[in-house]
């Protein structure tokens, strides 16, 4: 059955409210929804309503509107991330334990990552990274771990969009960045030095599904001053290649 215009509109007009939000918002008011989602503020403030009423925006304690638990709880229901979740959990688990720093799980969405699972270490840093959160595919170990094994296209609309500056560490050349794209694919090992926030370094791999296919990836993520990446390198690759093996997969020659 076709679908009513005017739910369409509604429904389009809800999610850019919801998309409104980005990694580094606790919470908006109704006026910064309204102006980052490109509504009158009468119609945002009626669909903030509507999201509040089904528990998809909540009322933050500081004041505004937070992204609510019920869209984390159906965001957790989608089939590919959950069952990558679930797989990969005992060896994230693992590797934290053994490394004793933050591991994370990611896929690419587009140009950005988005954070699957978190493991956090006691003695890591402070990070960017949340689960469900994005970060530029281009600043992380994960996203340049993924990028390096994912189609030229993939490669092409993440150098198109344009290369993002976090720090002065972040890579915004793109022959610099596809020559180490090139170069992850080697081994399967990919470093961010600095790359998305000042003190803090991680290493990644890729994860394969059946086919060879990229899936998602791994990293262990610490402090720049303690944590040696080519030490976790190993265990980065082990768990990675771990997972893929759960999927039937297994890194491109």
């Amino acid at each position: 059955m076709p679908t009513d215009p005017r739910e369409t509109s509604h429904i389009a007009r809800a999610a850019a409210v919801l998309s409104a939000f980005t990694f580094r918002d606790s919470a908006l008011t109704a006026a910064e929804l309204a102006r980052r989602a490109g509504l009158p503020r009468s119609s945002a403030h009626r669909i903030v309503a509507d999201l509040v009423a089904e528990g998809l925006l909540e009322r933050a304690p500081q004041g505004g509107f937070c992204l609510g638990m019920r869209l984390f709880e159906l965001g957790l229901r989608a089939p590919r991330q959950r069952g990558l979740r679930d797989v990969a959990a005992p060896f994230l688990t693992d590797l934290r334990d053994a490394t004793r720093q933050t591991v994370h799980l990611a896929v690419l969405d587009g140009t950005e990552v988005v954070y699957l699972d978190i493991i956090r270490s006691s003695a890591g840093p402070a990070l960017r990274s949340r689960v469900g959160g994005r970060l530029p595919a281009s600043v992380t170990g994960v996203g340049k771990a993924i990028l390096a094994f994912s189609p030229a296209p993939v490669r092409q609309a993440m150098i198109a969009r344009g290369l993002p500056r976090l720090t002065r560490h972040s890579i915004t050349d793109a022959a610099v960045l596809t020559a180490q794209l090139d170069s992850i694919a080697q081994r399967n090992t990919a470093y961010d030095r600095q790359e998305q926030a000042y003190g803090t370094s991680c290493c990644a791999s890729a994860i394969f599904g059946y086919g060879g296919d990229v899936i998602g990836a791994v990293s262990v993520a610490g402090h720049t001053s303690t944590l040696r990446l080519e030490n976790v390198a190993s265990a980065v690759r082990s768990t990675a290649a771990g997972v893929s093996r759960m999927y039937g997969g297994h890194v491109p020659r």
